[in-house]
């Protein structure tokens, strides 16, 4: 059995690589960084088993399998930080979850029913059960709108911020970074996952790396070559992209 391995986090991937070393029936074929990498790779190097991170910076994980043209295919371990998604998926026959942090047993258990699953039953029910995962994934997604809090893990405590108090939102790595009124959150999550959870009456995306609450836009700044930055109420210089400079200053009235 092939597997391939796709994960944007390093030590994630290394994890799962390492554990495979100890499982003489299944083959390590590769590993991607990100989504786009991770479709060409599925359609041509046609494995049997994928380990598939659910949310990437690029993309999501049923992204990519929304893509995925081989046959016969593969079976899809979905590898996630976000039990939103697994508990409501566990159900779905012959798919697993490995919830990040996971234990060596539980990844262990998941690869024996692996490896009692025949292709053929893979085969007989992949499209149905990719059906499901997508209409779990879309119902998530839906409930993600409009959060009421964004929950922020701290240590032994979990900080409930009132998305409404957000002043602005930055891209830092596999990280997000949220300030409010005097204070830095950090927050394990996209700014495409980010973007989809806010009011969109208020927030506007206007760069790839930043998110802002219009209500704190204190001035626009405007500077050579027809661009411009957001100036925000803490007084931080944001630039806007071209690409994003339309919808921002349609969204605040100009």
């Amino acid at each position: 059995m092939k597997a391939l391995v796709v994960d944007d986090e390093e030590l994630a991937r290394r994890r799962i690589i390492n554990l495979l070393e100890d499982i003489a029936e299944i083959e390590l074929i590769g590993q991607c960084t990100n989504g786009q990498k991770a479709i060409s790779e599925i359609n041509s190097k046609k494995p049997d088993l994928l380990f598939l991170d659910i949310n990437m910076k690029d993309m999501n994980g049923f992204d990519v399998l929304q893509k995925v043209e081989i046959n016969p295919k593969p079976m899809v371990i979905f590898v996630t930080a976000y039990d939103k998604y697994a508990l409501k998926a566990f159900d779905v026959e012959a798919f697993d979850f490995l919830l990040k942090p996971f234990k060596d047993q539980r990844f262990f258990k998941t690869i024996e029913k692996v490896l009692k699953t025949t292709q053929k039953e893979v085969e007989a029910h992949f499209e149905k059960r990719m059906m499901e995962l997508f209409h779990v994934y879309s119902k998530s997604s839906s409930n993600l709108k409009c959060a009421s809090k964004i929950a922020v893990k701290q240590g032994n405590k979990t900080a409930l911020i009132d998305p409404g108090k957000i002043l602005y939102i930055l891209a830092s790595g596999y990280y997000a970074e949220i300030y409010t009124a005097g204070k830095k959150y950090i927050l394990r999550e996209s700014l495409n996952a980010l973007a989809e959870s806010l009011d969109k009456n208020i927030f506007v995306r206007i760069h790839r790396s930043s998110i802002i609450n219009i209500e704190y836009v204190q001035e626009i700044v405007h500077s050579e070559f027809s661009e411009i930055d957001a100036r925000m109420s803490d007084d931080k210089l944001l630039r806007v992209s071209k690409s994003h400079k339309d919808k921002f200053l349609e969204k605040i009235g100009i």
